[in-house]
This record gives C-alpha cells, sequence and structure tokens, in this order.
C-alpha cells in the first residue's frame, strides 16, 4: 500500500505554528517516523532532534515544490511498489511510504509491528541539491530503483518464506527493524548479502539504469570499486563470518573517515559493501531468479559460489 504523507509535512510548514504542528504530525504517524528517526537520524527525544527539526522546517523548498508540479511522483512510487511486488513474489504485507524528512536518509526500510515498510524521501529526489535540505540532488527518474531495493529489504525481513537471519533478528525484536542492533548482530556475511540482494532485486524491478546508480555510487566511485575488486574480496574473506556494529560502518555506512575504513594497509571506498555484496549473490541469482533470491539465507549464497568455482564440499 502506498502511504502518501507528503501533503501532511506541506500543511506542517504552512501552519501558523509550524514546530507544534510538526510534533502532532510526529505523534499521528509515531510508529513509522519514530523508527524512522531512531535508524536513519538520531533518537527524536534528544535535545538535538530540535535543532534538526527547526532545520527542516525553516528550509528552503522551492526544489520540492518544483518536483511536485512537475513529476507525478506518487503514480511512479505506486507502479514502482507493484511491480517489485510482483517480482519478488511477495507473500507478505509491505507499505511504501512518500515523506519528507529531516535529510537523514533518501531511502530506508522498517518493519513495524511486524509488517515490511519501504520508504523514501523527496527532498532527496528534486534534481537539485539542497545544502538547507541535506539534498542528494538525485534525479526523480531515479526513485523506482530505489523503492524496489527497500521493498526487497522488506520483503527479505518478513516474509514467511524468508530464510534470511535478519528476519530472526527482526522476530526476536518483536517484529521491529532496528539498524543498530542488527549491525551489531548479523554477520558480515549477511550484511553483504542483504544489500547486494536490494541491489540486484532493483536491477531486476528497474533495468536500464547505469551500473553505478544501482550502488548509489558515483562513476567514479564505481570504476575505483571495480579496480580493487580481488583487493576488497580479499580483504574482507576472513571477516565475513564476524559480527559488531564497527563492520557495518565501515563497509556500508557513508560518512565514516578514512581511519574507520582502513583493512589491510589500505582505506575501503565508502560503502563499497554494497558492490561486495552483489558479488556474494551473483550466482544464487543465476540460478534460481530474483524472488528466491530475495529470501535466501547468506549460507545458500555461499554454496552457490562454491558450486559455481567447482568447489567440492563434504
Amino acid at each position: 500500500m502506498l502511504v502518501n504523507l507528503v501533503p501532511e509535512f506541506l500543511a506542517v510548514l504552512a501552519a501558523p505554528d509550524p514546530t507544534a504542528a510538526y510534533h502532532e504530525y510526529l505523534e499521528r504517524h509515531k510508529p513509522v517516523l519514530h523508527g524512522y528517526w531512531h535508524n536513519y537520524v538520531l533518537d527524536p527525544t534528544s535535545p538535538h532532534a530540535e535543532q534538526a527539526i527547526a532545520a527542516a522546517l525553516r528550509a528552503d523548498r522551492a526544489d520540492l515544490h518544483r518536483l511536485l508540479e512537475d513529476v507525478d511522483v506518487a503514480a511512479i512510487a505506486d507502479d514502482a511498489l507493484q511491480r517489485s511486488l510482483e517480482q519478488f513474489e511477495a507473500d507478505c504485507a509491505v507499505d511504501l511510504y512518500l515523506m519528507v524528512g529531516v535529510g537523514g536518509a533518501n531511502a530506508g526500510e522498517l518493519v513495524v509491528g511486524g509488517r515490511g515498510i519501504a520508504f523514501v524521501c523527496l527532498e532527496h529526489f528534486t534534481g537539485r541539491s539542497n545544502p538547507q535540505t541535506y539534498g542528494m540532488g538525485l534525479a526523480p527518474h531515479l526513485l523506482p530503483l530505489w523503492v524496489a531495493h527497500e521493498v526487497a529489504h522488506a520483503v527479505r525481513y518478513t516474509s514467511p518464506t524468508s530464510r534470511a537471519d535478519l528476519k530472526r533478528l527482526v522476530a526476536e525484536l518483536r517484529g521491529y527493524y532496528d539498524y543498530w542492533d542488527t549491525g551489531r548482530r548479523a554477520s558480515l556475511r549477511e550484511l553483504f548479502a542483504n544489500e547486494g540482494v536490494a541491489v540486484a532485486a532493483a536491477q531486476a524491478v528497474a533495468p536500464g539504469f547505469e551500473p553505478w546508480e544501482y550502488f548509489g555510487y558515483t562513476r567514479r566511485q564505481y570504476r575505483r570499486i571495480r579496480e580493487l575488486d580481488s583487493f576488497l574480496r580479499r580483504a574482507a574473506a576472513p571477516l565475513l563470518d564476524d559480527t559488531g556494529l564497527g563492520l557495518r560502518l565501515r563497509f556500508l555506512s557513508g560518512g565514516m573517515s578514512p581511519a574507520v575504513r582502513l583493512t589491510a594497509g589500505k582505506v575501503l571506498p565508502e560503502r563499497c559493501g554494497y558492490y561486495l555484496g552483489l558479488r556474494l549473490v551473483e550466482s544464487y541469482l543465476a540460478e534460481r531468479g530474483i524472488a528466491s533470491t530475495v529470501r535466501a539465507a547468506a549460507a545458500e549464497f555461499k554454496a552457490a559460489e562454491e558450486r559455481a568455482l567447482g568447489i567440492q564440499t563434504a
């Protein structure tokens, strides 16, 4: 189901007291918006949250208004949602939220009460970078790619036929996805597979984009990661079955310092784990297709890779 929160946010901006109106809006959609804040911004009850809210409310939104006038983003998003559910043979409910965030993420996934949720924040898809909103300036035609990516996560976490370890971790948190908890408890192999699956899902649902766009890379970053392919695979190999939030931050998060990303004598390119994740799942994908890949366990990806390499296992 598509849930469009953008009109409500614009009504907040037009209210006599936007700050009070924003808090009312936050309370009305508390399970989803608090999940967004906690996982992708900061604790919504912290003092710094008020600073982020104030900045979001006073930001120039001319680029957002222009986007809404020129592009039927709701229709694009809903079409991408339906195509994703069909491609993934979805056997679980997934909601897609169109919203305006506070610059914390261009898109993401949540699970609330056992229900999978994907969201996209339109301040990042206006086609123009905006330092006041932290908007990334992504073109609106990229929306289907990101919708498919996040819907794949939601299906992986909540499908009754999913074998993913992340599904187990979400269930242990009583049907709630927590980026920080799963980052501590899931193996690096599972975290890589999770993003590799989502990249493959976006390629299946929204073909025709440049290769680097599926990873959220620049052309230059993609070229550099391809050049480092052998090194990156060797550097990650001994860590794949380890756990720890630091590993997720080192390989999969943007904004980490070079010191944090230093591994095996080299500084890893930011978010190189997305590329490594696709390499990890591609053999299984070729064998079984995207619907099965979205649900497969990390061990299944490993076995498929070994079969592709001709490795015999006991």
